[in-house]
């Protein structure tokens, strides 16, 4: 974070926490180190855009939709903008992802930036 709040950034996209879901660890300290990202971002002056994540439901229907509505919960406590999916249109399809099946493609990024684009444009222009 030091490295990130040296650069005294006015927006930060934050997209964090698929890793710690795909491993199944606990969402409560999931939770705690974005919200803990978050203030810092904040309290360093940067507005935060929290992109959210989706699992497969490999752990559950439970662990799952918890973990998805961990970042609605996160934004609104913490009044940042939200885009609940950043791999919107592009996790799962071939031909935006890399062969892992995970990363985006420069095809798949393209996708990405559209969807971005709506929530970031207004915070641009204040």
């Amino acid at each position: 974070m030091e490295w990130v709040l040296k650069g005294k950034p006015d927006i930060v996209i934050l997209e964090l926490g698929a890793n710690d879901g795909l491993r199944g660890l606990n969402l409560e300290q999931t939770r705690a180190n974005l919200e803990g990202i978050i203030q810092r971002l904040l309290a360093g002056g940067a507005k935060v855009v929290l992109a959210g994540m989706k699992l497969p439901p490999n752990y559950g229907a439970d662990y799952t939709k918890a973990f998805q509505s961990m970042y609605a919960d996160l934004a609104k406590r913490n009044d940042v903008q939200f885009m609940p999916f950043f791999l919107d249109g592009v996790a799962a399809k071939a031909d935006y992802n890399q062969a892992d099946g995970i990363h985006p493609t420069g095809s798949g990024y393209a996708v990405i930036v559209q969807n971005v684009w709506p929530v970031l444009e207004p915070l641009l222009k204040k």
